[in-house]
């Protein structure tokens, strides 16, 4: 039987805005287990961004339990969520988040000067293994402003993956990137999930989610659908059929000439 890396039992989360009561969460049950790719949707305002804050730690439910990895996140202070998100959770975002001034390996190697048990050596290794995995090794020594968004987008993912975390958790990773570029992640992605990965990407792109196993989708702060795939498109096969770059410009020329 899979391990447990996500349960959340009965979870609310409210805000408040004067003498209003924001219900941004309402009693979500949800586990996740270890070697699941899944995809949370809903639209604007379902509860997503808020259930990302919570699952990666950066936020706490109001009331219910968030159990993660087998260790309650309620009861943690600040130091201890701190530890549980550069250990055990990798973070990657819809704007990359790459530091302007430093090269790919250096950006890579960030969540490492908060480990105190790896050497700068290791530091290196490590982050250059990382590079690697999302066969950018060839572009270590770029700035972010040198790449593409795409290559910009495998560099945030070999950072989330440099401290080997228990979960990958993705922000609209695709957001920001075109067809064939989302495709591309999605199939790395999928890589990383056929290595035993745990990921939970959170997307409003029914196209992107498809290539997931599993799909969650909130509306107004509850869960009304969860519906695992037992073939889950694959994203090389969906970019090997898009039109080449190729027959793009030749289709341009085609149409300038009419």
């Amino acid at each position: 039987m899979s391990k447990s890396i996500i349960s959340l039992q009965s979870i609310d989360k409210d805000y408040y805005v004067g003498d209003i009561t924001v219900r941004a969460l309402r009693n979500v049950d949800m586990d996740i287990n270890e070697g699941e790719f899944t995809a949370i949707m809903g639209a604007s305002g379902s509860g997503k961004s808020t259930l990302l804050n919570i699952l990666g730690c950066l936020d706490k439910p109001t009331t219910g339990n968030y159990h993660f990895d087998s260790e309650l996140i309620n009861k943690l202070n600040k130091n201890q969520l701190a530890y549980i998100r550069n250990r055990k959770v990798g973070f990657v975002f819809q704007s990359y988040n790459l530091l302007a001034k430093t090269t790919a390996l250096e950006n890579v190697e960030l969540p490492l000067l908060y480990n105190n048990s790896v050497n700068s050596k290791e530091r290196r290794e490590r982050a250059l293994n990382s590079l690697e995995a999302v066969s950018l090794s060839n572009r270590k020594f770029h700035m972010p402003n040198q790449l593409s968004g795409g290559q910009q987008q495998r560099v945030a993912i070999a950072r989330s993956l440099v401290n080997n975390p228990v979960l990958i958790l993705a922000d609209e990773p695709t957001g920001n990137l075109d067809t064939r570029t989302s495709f591309e992640i999605m199939s790395l992605f999928q890589e990383l999930n056929e290595q035993g990965k745990t990921i939970v990407v959170v997307t409003h792109e029914q196209d992107i989610a498809q290539f997931t196993k599993r799909n969650i989708v909130f509306r107004d702060g509850r869960i009304v659908k969860d519906q695992r795939i037992k073939e889950p498109k694959s994203a090389s096969e969906a970019l090997r059929n898009l039109p080449s770059e190729n027959d793009d410009i030749i289709e341009l020329n085609i149409g300038l000439r009419k």
